[in-house]
This record gives structure tokens, sequence and C-alpha cells, in this order.
């Protein structure tokens, strides 16, 4: 069973449930994104986790750690999710939660990839599915696909075509993890 984190649109996790994954549950950082209301229509249950509901970051995530075993989550898919896993969530599911990247790893890691590829200057990115670690982006790469980058492109049109390798390729390697 599969259980996905999220912090904003949701546009993988539609990825996901369009694929017909077994996703059980849909966990937030952030109350009412849509996200939620994506997992929400597809009949999935729901929870956002906000840090001030929390002692610590710590807490927050073995509450949630904690919500997602109950559902028997034995994958977790981290879908647009924007904040670092801390070490008692990781220890609930080890070598079982992985994670969707806009460029190339371990070139290109942290919070602005289609940034930092278009200022390198390089010929091409990628979508990388990685498993997640301690770390930024440090984990094993699963799958990645190249992504051509243009002489005109933007951020937002080099995103628009990564996020279109992703939503196939996510929901692929999921699926592969899946049948192991």
């Amino acid at each position: 069973m599969i259980g996905v984190l999220v912090s904003g649109e949701g546009t993988n996790l539609q990825a996901l449930i369009d694929a017909r994954l077994p996703i059980v549950a849909v966990a937030s950082n952030t109350a009412g994104v849509r996200a939620l209301e994506r997992a929400a229509e597809a009949g999935i249950a729901t929870r956002a986790f906000e840090l001030d509901d929390y002692a610590d970051r710590e807490a927050r995530d073995a509450a949630m750690a904690d919500w997602l075993a109950e559902r028997s989550v034995d994958l977790v898919v981290c879908a647009g999710y924007m904040r670092l896993l801390t070490k008692p969530f990781l220890d609930r599911f080890p070598n079982r939660i992985v994670n969707t990247h806009s460029a190339p790893l371990p070139e290109f890691p942290g919070k602005t990839p289609i940034e930092d590829v278009l200022a390198a200057g390089v010929p091409e990115t990628a979508a990388t599915v990685h498993y997640v670690d301690g770390g930024v982006d440090t984990g094993a790469v699963i799958a990645a696909e190249r992504v051509p980058v243009r002489v005109d492109d933007t951020v937002e049109s080099l995103r628009e075509r990564v996020q279109a390798v992703e939503h196939r390729l996510l929901p692929a390697a999921v699926r592969r993890l899946c049948e192991r």
C-alpha cells in the first residue's frame, strides 16, 4: 500500500492516481492544498500535519508516520513534498521512501533544480526518481529520463517539459517497486 506526501498542487499525485496505483493515504504539511482535494476526490484518506500543531519537526514526522502505518502503508512516495523528513519518519520506512526531482542527481540537488540547470548552461536536465535518505536529494537513483534544455527555455517552459516526463516516470517507477 502506498502513502503519498504532498505540499502543493499535486500534479505528480494526480499522475499516480491516474495510474491506478494502490494509494491508501495522502498526507501534507499544509492544510487546504489542491493535492489534498485531488486525493479526497479520488476517495483517498487525507490529513494535514502542520508544524504549528506539534512540538517540533520530529514530533510531526512521528505522528505522520504513525498515521500512514495505521493505514498499512509500506511504500511512501514524496510527490512535491517540500520538507526534509526527520529520523523518526525515515526509521519507520527504511528504504521504502521515494522522491521525484526535476534535475539529474547528484549534479543538481536542492529546492531550485530547474533554475540551477539553466544557470549552469548545460544541454540537458532530467526527471529523476530516487530513494530518500537523511540528506538533500542524496539517495540512490531508481530511474531517470533526460530532458533536453532548449536555447529559448525559461524556468516555466523547462519545468513544464520536465514535469510531463515526471508524470510518466514516477508512476512507472512506483509500479515496479510495488511489484517487488
